[in-house]
Formats: C-alpha cells, sequence, structure tokens
C-alpha cells in the first residue's frame, strides 16, 4: 500500500492475522514478520480474552502497538470506559487513541498517519546472505503453491534457486511479486519487504508456516527462530452416512489438506459406521471449519464421533504410547498409569457471572489458579483444566451461563497423570467399540448410567431379553434391560389345568434361551447418532 505523509511516499505492509486461539503459532509467525502493530477494540464491547492473549504475543515481539477504538458510530459505544479498560489490563497508554469507524469512514487518515509516524522502518540488511519468513500460505490449483514472505535479510530475485530451511525442499522462484491487494509481479524483493513467491510447489507441507527461506548456493547460516510442526490436540472420527460416499470423503479431505498442512486424517474402520476417517484438528475452531467446509463445498453428509485428545499411555515395559482412539488403548494388564493434556484457561467475565463460571469449571475438574479485577467491575479468573472437558460443550455453557458475556482463552501447558478408565458399552455381551469412551474415574458411574438409558430407549425390542450395560474391564458400573417381546402361549387355553398352562410357559422360555444365545442385537444408525450426541453432551 503506498501512502504519502507529509509530501514524502511510504510504502506500508499491512498483515492481518486470525485472531482464534486455535491458529495462535500462526498469529506469532505474523507478528514476528512485522514492526508494528494496530490493536483494534470494539468500543461497545471492550477488551475480550484473545485480545489479551495477541497483545502479550505482540509485546514480546518488541512491536509498536497503536491502539484504535472502532464502531464508535454504534449507539452503544463507550469509548471513554473502554479506553480506561485498556489502559488498567493491559498498560498500554491510551492519551492518544484514535476513535474510528470504518463504516462511516471516521477516522481512516489518523490511523495510516499513525502508523508511519510510531512505527520504526526496517533495519538495513539487504547485504547479508538471504533469510525469509514465511507467514501464510495457499493452494492454487493452476500454479501449486503460493508461499506470503516477509524478506529479513538480504534480497530475492526472480528466477533465483531457493530452499526451504525446515523441510530441506528447494525450487527455482519462478514469480516473486508483490501484493497490491492484487498480486503484481516484480524482478526482486530486497530486506524489510513483504511479497509472494510461485514455484511449482506441489505441497503446502513443504513450504510450512515459520520455515526460513534461503538460497540455495550461499545459505544462511541459521534459520529464523520460531518453527514449530503443527500438532494436532483434537481428534474425531468422521464417516459418511452414504457409505458410497467413502471415496468422495477421502477425495475432499486430500484437496482440504492442500491448503491446511495442520490437518491430519488415517482411514478408520467401524462395525456401526462402516468406513470413515480418524482427524486430527488444532483445536474445536478448526474441526468445525473443516466439518463445515466438508459439507457445504462438497456436498459430503457426515457423521462425526464425540471430540476426544491424545491420551498418553505409560505401559509396564517402560514404552510410552500416544493414544487418540478409545478402542485403541492398550489392555490394562499392559499399562501402568494414563496421562491427559491439561491447558491453562483464562475467562474474562463481568463480576455478576463468577460464581457460576466458577462452577462450571470446578465441574469439568478445574484446578482455580488466581482471581484477579481487572476493572471494577471485570474479572479475570485463571483455571487449569483437562483438555478433555473442554472440548465438548464447555465453550456454549459459558456463553450461556454469562448471557454472551464473558470470554475465554487458553494454552497447552503439558500432560498430567490422572485417574482414567476406558468405559465400554455391552449389548448383550458383545462390546461395542464405536461406543467406548475414556472417562474420569469419578464421571464414569454418571456417564454408564446416562448411555445405557439412551441406548434402552433406541434399540428396538428383539424376541429375548437384551442386557445392555457399561463396563469398566470386567466390573459392570451400570444396566439397563430390553424386555422380551412375548407372544400370548396362554391365549389358547379356556380355564384347564395348571400343569398344561406351566408346560407352555416352559416351552416358550426355553425358547428364548436359546434365541438369546444364538441371537444378534443389530444397533441402528439413529441409535449411534443420539448416543454421540448424548456423548458429547455427558463427557
Amino acid at each position: 500500500m503506498r501512502y504519502v505523509f507529509e509530501n514524502e511516499a511510504y510504502c506500508l505492509n499491512l498483515i492481518d492475522t486470525p485472531g482464534h486461539v486455535d491458529f495462535s503459532y500462526e498469529v506469532s509467525r505474523s507478528l514476528a514478520a512485522c514492526e508494528g502493530a494496530l490493536l483494534v477494540v470494539d468500543a461497545s464491547q471492550g477488551v475480550e480474552a484473545q485480545t489479551l492473549a495477541n497483545v502479550y504475543l505482540a509485546m514480546e515481539n518488541n512491536l509498536e502497538i497503536i491502539v484504535v477504538l472502532n464502531k464508535i458510530d454504534l449507539p452503544g459505544a463507550e469509548p471513554d470506559r473502554v479506553s480506561q479498560e485498556i489502559e488498567e489490563l493491559l498498560g498500554l497508554d491510551c492519551t492518544d487513541v484514535i476513535h474510528c469507524s470504518a463504516k462511516e469512514g471516521i477516522g481512516i487518515n489518523e490511523i495510516l498517519d499513525a502508523i508511519v509516524k510510531k512505527v520504526p522502518p526496517p533495519p538495513e540488511t539487504a547485504e547479508k546472505p538471504l533469510r525469509a519468513l514465511i507467514f501464510d500460505s495457499y493452494y492454487d490449483s493452476y500454479r501449486g503453491v503460493i508461499v506470503y514472505f516477509r524478506v529479513i535479510d538480504g534480497t530475492i530475485r526472480k528466477g533465483d534457486r531457493v530452499q526451504f530451511m525446515a523441510s530441506g525442499k528447494d525450487y527455482y522462484a519462478d514469480e516473486i511479486g508483490v501484493l497490491s491487494p492484487k498480486q503484481l509481479q516484480v524482478d526482486e524483493l530486497y530486506a524489510g519487504e513483504v511479497g509472494y513467491l510461485s514455484a511449482s510447489i506441489r505441497s503446502v507441507a513443504d513450504a510450512r508456516v515459520g520455515d526460513t527461506i534461503t538460497q540455495y548456493g550461499k545459505k544462511a547460516a541459521n534459520s529464523l527462530p520460531g518453527y514449530k510442526e503443527a500438532t494436532p490436540m483434537v481428534f474425531c472420527g468422521l464417516f459418511p452416512v452414504d457409505a458410497d460416499q467413502f471415496p468422495e470423503l477421502r477425495d475432499a479431505l486430500e484437496k482440504l489438506q492442500l491448503n491446511d498442512a495442520a490437518l491430519k486424517f488415517e482411514p478408520e474402520t467401524s462395525s456401526a459406521m462402516g468406513f470413515g476417517f480418524r482427524c486430527g484438528f488444532l483445536g474445536l475452531l478448526h474441526m468445525e471449519i473443516v466439518q463445515e467446509r466438508l459439507e457445504r463445498e462438497y456436498n459430503l453428509n457426515l457423521i462425526t464421533t464425540a471430540p476426544s485428545v491424545v491420551y498418553r499411555v505409560n505401559c509396564l515395559n517402560g514404552d510410552s504410547v500416544e493414544c487418540s482412539n478409545p478402542s485403541a488403548l492398550p489392555d490394562p494388564g499392559k499399562r501402568k498409569s494414563l496421562e491427559e493434556p491439561y491447558v491453562k484457561i483464562e475467562l474474562l467475565t463481568p463480576k455478576e457471572y463468577i460464581g457460576s463460571l466458577m462452577e462450571l469449571t470446578q465441574d469439568r475438574r478445574g484446578e482455580f489458579k488466581e482471581m484477579k479485577y481487572v476493572t471494577e467491575n471485570r474479572a479475570s479468573i485463571i483455571y487449569e483444566l483437562p483438555l478433555a472437558e473442554m472440548v465438548g460443550d464447555f465453550f456454549d455453557q459459558l456463553k450461556s451461563r454469562s448471557k454472551g458475556y464473558a470470554s475465554m482463552e487458553y494454552s497447552f501447558v503439558g500432560y498430567r497423570e490422572s485417574e482414567l478408565v476406558k468405559l465400554d458399552i455391552l449389548i448383550n455381551g458383545e462390546r461395542v467399540d464405536p461406543l467406548a469412551t475414556i472417562v474420569h474415574k469419578d464421571k464414569a458411574y454418571a456417564v454408564g448410567r446416562a448411555l445405557t438409558q439412551k441406548l434402552k430407549e433406541l434399540i428396538p425390542r428383539q424376541m429375548f431379553k437384551v442386557p445392555i450395560q457399561a463396563s469398566i474391564g470386567a466390573k459392570v458400573i451400570a444396566s439397563e434391560a430390553l424386555s422380551a417381546i412375548r407372544k400370548d402361549v396362554l391365549a389358547k387355553c379356556y380355564g384347564g389345568d395348571i400343569t398344561r398352562k406351566k408346560k407352555l410357559l416352559k416351552k416358550q422360555a426355553e425358547g428364548k434361551k436359546r434365541m438369546k444365545a444364538i441371537g444378534k442385537v443389530d444397533v441402528p444408525q439413529e441409535a449411534f447418532m443420539a448416543v454421540l450426541k448424548l456423548e458429547k453432551q455427558v463427557l
């Protein structure tokens, strides 16, 4: 973007980042590519939890922060209160805060002037060996992967042979250019400039966010700091409702993976749902986005299992195994302990909802860490709680208990040992793998009770009695029974001796017993769907 300030031309580059916690790594790489940041706060809503997290990331990168209050034209806007909140919460000086409204066009020039005045220019390092930071990439179906990067040191020219330091792959830069906002080809980019690169790269995994681009011939001595591989935190099974759609689901996931290197998937079969995939995501929002895109863009009807997290199993022989699928958990005799991922969660809430939010987090096995009043009406509550407790409906509960006013932010803190058990569901004495879950020992009875009661309503009655049980190992902790459909064998007896009736009833009982031994119970698809919904609620 070209901008003239006091008769001098300036070149500004603006990077917009996702604000959600699932993508905090991408945000940190975008911030590392910048010299300054605009903190845009809604003048009616005030500071939210993710605003805090991203401001701290910007401060860690030593960026110049310019505070902007947006939507000041709204009738509910309170710029003075929000300015005071920013000063108290973040410690940023709000004496020259900029009031703006994108809708009304207020304050736009003031923002651009402030950027030129306050944000320092990039250091001159064009003579050094080339180092450029990748902060984004996307897949173009004609040109392959297009990489967005910021040149930190050196210069890059069209036709150069470049290497990505983390993946070790090298390519010829067929086309380089700048975005203004459409792509404009240029011959060279030097230190401080932001541009794009097209080099017939086949997969986004070869040009990951945070990787360093250098020249193939004269490599830089070391890569730029901060690169991390994306690790999935939340897993769920995706199955097509119509089994014929399995190849289409695989193609759709492969196409999505071209654009999204963080998405992981592997084939999975299930006795109830048929063929599908076990997919790994960065977090809950990432999972929802992928599911929506599969359904909207590829017209697939999907069944999704309850989201689960990656557990770490310490075996008796000293091995440590990571397990994301309850049915793949080693036998109790082989495992020494189970560890689950914990997250540190910060809730920002108006003071009147503190009680109900603390109750919510305590119910989810949260450990209270600290609480502080950030302003006289708003508090910040910090808890550490298992990620498994958060992947269900925690966010929905948080919003409904606080009438939408509370916001949350979480970060992964590590694995901790917990008393976890595998809860199996048995129908007529047979284990049903797709319904198995890993739960905390204290919640096992409640979850088992809820699942067996729900299944009793959903499974059609058989000609024989069907026991539905929830068990931990061999110990049954909850049980329900579907009574048999009985034919009235005494209908033809008008009076007569009691022994005649007893004989007929005994014959019927023997038939039922024989049928129970050889009979099979088919669990209908609707029952699985309903139980999966229930698992999402009770876990």
